[in-house]
């Protein structure tokens, strides 16, 4: 599954050898160790030394050398290598606060060449918010019968401590901060794939 969902990736942004490609919350850097295959150059940046660590020793096992790591965050990353040419954030954007989100953008705009792509699949919700109750219980309801209670709770506990936003409120902030937006895919009324082209 994972493979799959790299390579869905790699098609969407038309990542090419050349390219030169940064990913945001890199985590144990799976995803960063595949696309370095794939492309020139690797920028992994997370904010947690030990993930970093454990990335690095992952992708030396596995010989690769064309991947840096950061010990930095969206506010806190100064890229000063070449203009990039793909940028990716999964799951990580939602932990800021939407000013700070259009802040953490706006860098990201900056970072990119002219026409670069940023790829974000986040916690996106693009249901009613006047049906919110029933989505929400029904959401952990889900969870609880997939996952179990414990994931549920930690579900419960994201949704009322993280910074989770609507659709129509990330759209404008993406917008704001230079992007056109190429594609949405919206998954379940939580969970969007945007594609984005700096103007």
């Amino acid at each position: 599954m994972f493979l799959e969902e790299t390579e869905e990736i790699i098609n969407l942004v038309g990542l090419t050898k050349n390219h030169v490609l940064l990913e945001f919350g890199t985590g144990t850097g799976e995803f960063a160790i595949e696309v370095a295959k794939h492309c020139s150059k690797v920028y992994a940046v997370d904010i947690s030394p030990t993930m970093l660590e454990f990335a690095r020793q992952k992708a030396e096992n596995r010989g690769l050398s064309n991947i840096e790591y950061f010990n930095a965050g969206f506010l806190t990353y100064q890229h000063n290598g070449e203009p990039l040419d793909v940028v990716v954030s999964q799951l990580a954007l939602h932990h800021l606060p939407d000013f700070w989100k259009l802040v953490a953008l706006k860098r990201i705009n900056s970072m990119l060449k002219k026409g670069g792509i940023f790829y974000l699949r986040d916690t996106v919700y693009s249901f009613d918010v006047n049906n919110y109750e029933d989505f929400f219980n029904s959401w952990l309801s889900g969870i609880k019968q997939i996952a179990g209670e414990e994931i549920a709770k930690d579900t419960e506990i994201a949704i009322r401590d993280e910074f989770s936003t609507f659709d129509w409120i990330m759209e404008e902030l993406i917008k704001r901060a230079g992007f056109e937006i190429e594609t949405a895919n919206f998954h379940q009324g939580f969970l969007v794939v945007y594609t984005c082209v700096k103007r």
